[in-house]
């Protein structure tokens, strides 16, 4: 199975249990295209070969955020959250399509649409 959260450094020490995050969100295959690069990195550290070329081919978008956790939460209470956080990121990348009717064009006479799912 395939990465989705990466817990990456603590911040906030020593009174707060913050921590950065890498999240490798799915983008949906008609999208991908926008989203590729293949001078694309990662910030983390033991990338995997296919994981990176997935990231490079805009199959998957890394995401970096932060999870705020005050000291003396559990281990269980920051994992719900940033399976609650990928959830949401997730669910925004699908959502948000800014490319729905890229190509769409006129060729003077009559126009032409073009849908990108």
């Amino acid at each position: 199975m395939a990465r989705k959260i990466i817990q990456l450094e603590r911040t906030g020490m020593p009174s707060d249990q913050n921590f950065r995050v890498a999240l490798w969100l799915d983008v949906p295959a008609a999208r991908q295209s926008f989203y590729a690069n293949a001078s694309a990195t990662s910030v983390v550290k033991g990338i995997t070969g296919p994981e990176l070329a997935a990231i490079q081919s805009g199959a998957v978008l890394e995401v970096v955020d932060v999870i705020p956790k005050l000291a003396g939460g559990t281990v269980a209470e920051w994992r719900n959250e940033a399976e609650a956080l990928f959830a949401q990121r997730q669910q925004e990348l699908t959502n948000r399509n800014p490319w729905a009717r890229y190509g769409t064009f006129w060729d003077g006479a009559t126009w032409t649409p073009v849908t990108v799912a």
